[in-house]
């Protein structure tokens, strides 16, 4: 996968690349059918603001899914360690406007 059809994600510390374009999704779900036609089912009525997080939720592999998982969980149980508050984040992370 080339840079302008995909991404660039971290799963397990790891920096994976994942499809960008139906395309991409439809040959990443190809091994399962059932993943695949809920894909097709609410691609149509996906909003076009909402295609990119549409996207990478179809895209990414169970193992991503498997991570936030957990992360959730963690954050849940009101363990915070290795998150950083938004006021704590410099303009050249955050930008101006999250002052």
């Amino acid at each position: 996968m080339d840079e302008t059809t995909s991404w660039s994600t971290l799963i397990d510390g790891q920096r994976v690349r994942i499809p960008a374009t139906i395309d991409g999704v439809r040959q990443v779900l190809a091994d399962d059918p059932v993943r695949l036609a809920e894909f097709e089912r609410e691609l149509g009525g996906t909003p076009a603001l909402e295609l990119p997080a549409f996207l990478a939720a179809y895209a990414l592999p169970q193992r991503a899914w498997d991570e936030i998982d957990v992360t959730i969980e963690r954050l849940r149980a009101g363990d915070f360690s290795g998150c950083t508050p938004l006021e704590d984040l410099d303009d050249a992370v955050a930008g101006p406007e999250a002052r």
